[in-house]
């Protein structure tokens, strides 16, 4: 109940709105509102009549979250494998009488409401409701905080818990796993080169075109329905898709065994970067069935066999297509050759820009050279330059040149396109070359497998989303920092998740993980003062704005309407139930 209390400061009378509540086990008085002098607070109260609403929270995402937290009991299954290896710290360390499981889910719920630096976490979560939600003071969180409570977790606990998470996914979700997308992406950082203590973080080709930085690699797999994460690896930055490979599918059989699935009913569906003998073999040891793609380039007679063959397919599509089994590093497999008309389109605008660019630059060097002013030069020059222009893919099959030398020391430059051999490469473009183990699907069920990568394509697209999700920005110099934080995205990216397929199922919402987070952000809890008809206290009151019909559809579907007062209770210690 709120009560109104005065405080005099230099002479001055100022008045405060107050509610008594419990901060961290002990009653403590809370501010409500500031009123000012007298005068000012008469002047606020004229013509107020029943309420005034006094401050409002961002509430539907944090809701949404720590119910489906809740319901996986999160903090428990984290506390269950804390441990710290600090001499003054006990085994279940806590901070501000927060437990390593409740921080962290803390931590995940930023992630994906708002991405921002430890120190930057409490600025955000002021906006919301959930201290109103938790019970709990969490003014003094701060980096320390974060940094204290992540040292307590063992990284090789890491794959416990992810596994001991999905378990109950799967016991509170029907969720369809026939499908499973594997992919790999990385992740610069700001970690200085003289930084010692990361093995992680190394150079490579940073696909955020940021090869400056030292980056760390992130594979995940996900289901091909709702994109759940079922498995994720933090690995070193310079290693590439073919090493990282076997480390992977070998840690995906174990989970899958772990959670009672047949490995004979999942398929794992590959891009053509992890094509290798070794992996190839490793899938076949493994009992993992497959779809992947080979590259035309390397499978010249296979192309030629199937230009002359492409026949219509009659399940669905009229996608011209060739079906043939080979034998592909000693083992038999079935391949499809299908034709993509937006891939041809593509592919045939990126060879004509190329062809036009190496045309223009061909043509302003014929000019320099065949200049009266030209200065002499040794023939080794133009040559080299000649070929770093034409060194663009097919470009240089496609060009024929010749430098002749006019008078010493002078060349002229002669070339021509080899008008046959564009028409021949005009023929094949657009062309895919899918393999796979299955050999009893139908064409268009493994047609319809590999297009299904794009589904993991679009989770790492929502992890490099600067507004929701990212696992950027990280400020963390060593590996086990690294690897926590990166279990920290990959958990509220599961949480998220979870909360889109219940938008999805229940609310009918047919937008994506991103305009789902938007419009939960929108819904916003409200701290009102409900004046008194009769003599007593006011009393503070806490209630729904009015929202769109949208957002209400999304409230109900979500069953969180009345969470502003029926708090989950997330772990025994640390947050008040």
């Amino acid at each position: 109940m709120a009560t109104i209390q005065a405080k005099t400061s230099r002479g001055h009378k100022y008045w405060y709105i107050v509610e008594s509540r419990r901060v961290n086990g002990k009653p403590r008085p809370v501010v409500l509102a500031y009123l000012g002098k007298a005068e000012d607070l008469l002047k606020r109260l004229h013509g107020v009549t029943t309420a005034a609403s006094l401050r409002s929270r961002s509430h539907g995402a944090v809701a949404a979250l720590l119910k489906v937290a809740h319901e996986l009991d999160v903090c428990h299954t984290i506390n269950h494998y804390i441990h710290s290896s600090r001499s003054y710290v006990a085994h279940q360390p806590k901070r501000h009488q927060l437990t390593a499981g409740v921080t962290l889910l803390l931590a995940a719920i930023g992630r994906v409401c708002m991405p921002t630096s430890k120190r930057g976490w409490w600025t955000w979560a002021k906006t919301t409701s959930l201290e109103y939600l938790l019970r709990c003071n969490l003014s003094q969180i701060d980096s320390q905080h974060f940094w204290d409570l992540m040292d307590a977790l063992p990284i090789e606990a890491i794959p416990n818990i992810e596994q001991a998470l999905l378990k109950k996914v799967f016991a509170l979700y029907p969720l369809e796993t026939d499908s499973l997308f594997f992919d790999t992406t990385n992740f610069f950082t700001y970690i200085a080169t003289t930084n010692t203590r990361s093995t992680l973080a190394q150079r490579g080709k940073n696909k955020q075109k940021r090869h400056d930085l030292r980056q760390v690699g992130l594979a995940m797999v996900v289901s091909r329905q709702d994109m759940i994460p079922l498995f994720h690896l933090t690995y070193e930055g310079n290693l590439n898709d073919t090493r990282i490979f076997q480390p992977v599918m070998q840690g995906l059989q174990a989970r899958l065994q772990a959670l009672g699935m047949d490995t004979d009913k999942h398929t794992v569906v590959l891009d053509r970067g992890n094509n290798s003998q070794d992996n190839m073999a490793f899938l076949e040891q493994a009992q993992l069935h497959y779809v992947g793609a080979l590259t035309p380039y390397q499978h010249q007679g296979l192309v030629s066999e199937a230009m002359d063959k492409l026949q219509s397919l009659t399940e669905d599509t009229s996608r011209p297509v060739y079906r043939a089994t080979r034998t592909l590093w000693q083992q038999k497999r079935t391949v499809i050759v299908y034709l993509s008309e937006r891939l041809r389109a593509g592919q045939l605008r990126g060879l004509h820009q190329s062809l036009a660019k190496a045309e223009e630059n061909l043509k302003a060097l014929q000019a320099q050279l065949g200049s009266p002013s030209a200065r002499k030069r040794n023939e080794e020059k133009p040559r080299d330059h000649i070929k770093k222009m034409l060194s663009a893919q097919f470009i240089k099959s496609l060009i024929d040149w010749s430098l002749t030398e006019g008078s010493p020391g002078r060349f002229q430059l002669h070339y021509t396109v080899k008008q046959e051999v564009l028409d021949e490469l005009e023929a094949r473009m657009g062309l895919r070359i899918l393999m796979t183990d299955r050999h009893d699907w139908s064409t268009e069920e493994i047609i319809r497998a590999y297009h299904g990568q794009s589904t993991i394509e679009q989770a790492f697209k929502e992890l490099k989303n600067p507004y929701h999700l990212a696992i950027r920005p990280q400020y963390h110099w060593t590996d086990q920092k690294v690897h926590v934080h990166y279990f920290i995205c990959v958990l509220g990216y599961l949480l998220a998740t979870l909360v889109h397929r219940q938008a999805k199922i229940r609310g009918g919402f047919t937008g994506c993980l991103d305009s789902l987070l938007d419009s939960l952000n929108q819904i916003r809890l409200a701290t009102l003062l409900e004046a008194s008809t009769t003599p007593g206290k006011a009393k503070a009151v806490y209630k729904l704005e009015h929202m769109e019909e949208e957002h209400l559809a999304l409230l109900q579907a979500l069953a969180i309407e009345e969470m502003h007062y029926q708090r989950p209770k997330l772990d025994g210690v640390g947050v008040y139930k």
